[in-house]
């Protein structure tokens, strides 16, 4: 499979050199010079308990470069998904896919405007990786990735690709509805990453203590509530499940962590901002989501 990733950062290379490894031809896409410039001339470094591997990777910083593909992945923040799908559409061929893996909730919906909803999918997935610096990365995490057509019937191409990934030590599965398994990853992230990106902690460290495990309740039953007025089927461990994925991933830093440590622009728009503007659509209330919102938005505005 032809396969583009735009956005190559740390998700980005990681699942950019597991393909490459399985023998995909795969082209990485992005902006940052010297991280491009790393990858090209000494190849990708991962780093996995203790061990570290180097893979050979083609990266490029113009879209004109790249050869048609049968898959875009994108991995771009939130804030740059409508121009990662307008590239993401004209390096595809009649029957491209786009496959966003991204964080949070409205990439898919832009994705579907500007490409066309007939060929997105969506998806989550739990692995892990950290940026290091230019043309290094940290694998922190494996885990399960499930995909599916965003607003259409499942597609041939959900099993293909789910194939592919899985040939490529990335255990993928197709879903037919995946917008409970997506809503079910926001709920994760509307837990972890705006509190311990505002508290300066790792994400085990939302555990220890009884006045942080009742901030991460009061966020996700607020999200759940906007799920459920949805219509969204949520499951009843769907906050039991927000303090495992916590505990699983005790020493990670979130990714909004991550963000507010080098002074980038958060997601919180994808995320709890996301929530906030269903809920005031709905006409519910939420506000612990609400002031985790703006104390990011205050946050970031004042680096």
């Amino acid at each position: 499979m032809k396969i583009t990733i735009i956005g190559s950062g740390a998700m980005g290379c990681l699942f950019g050199g597991l393909l490459t490894e399985a023998g995909e031809t795969v082209q990485l896409l992005d902006v940052w010079p010297e991280h491009v410039n790393a990858l090209n001339e000494n190849g990708l470094s991962i780093s996995r308990e203790g061990e570290e591997r180097v893979v050979r990777v083609q990266v490029f910083t113009d879209p004109a470069e790249i050869q048609e593909a049968d898959l875009a992945l994108i991995f771009v923040k939130h804030s740059q998904t409508r121009e990662a799908a307008k590239t993401a559409a004209q390096l595809l061929g009649e029957t491209g896919y786009i496959l966003t893996l991204q964080n949070g909730m409205g990439n898919a919906e832009i994705i579907a405007e500007t490409a066309g909803p007939e060929r997105v999918i969506c998806g989550t997935t739990a692995q892990g990786a950290m940026l290091l610096g230019p043309g290094r990365i940290q694998h922190s995490g494996v885990g399960k990735t499930m995909i599916g057509m965003w607003d259409q019937e499942r597609q041939p191409m959900v099993d293909e690709v789910a194939e592919v990934f899985s040939e490529a030590k990335i255990a993928t599965s197709g879903a037919d509805d995946i917008k409970p398994v997506v809503w079910n990853k926001l709920f994760a992230n509307v837990g972890i990453n705006a509190i311990t990106a505002l508290t300066n902690i790792r994400n085990g460290r939302l555990l220890d203590i009884e006045p942080t495990r009742r901030l991460v309740e009061a966020v996700v039953t607020e999200a759940i509530a906007v799920a459920r007025a949805l219509q969204v089927t949520v499951a009843d461990d769907a906050l039991d499940n927000v303090f495992a994925i916590a505990e699983a991933t005790a020493t990670n830093r979130s990714s909004m962590g991550q963000d507010v440590d080098a002074h980038r622009p958060t997601e919180i728009d994808a995320i709890n901002g996301y929530i906030v503007r269903r809920a005031e659509e709905l006409g519910i209330e939420v506000p612990v989501n609400q002031s985790l919102t703006r104390l990011i938005k205050t946050l970031q505005t004042h680096y």
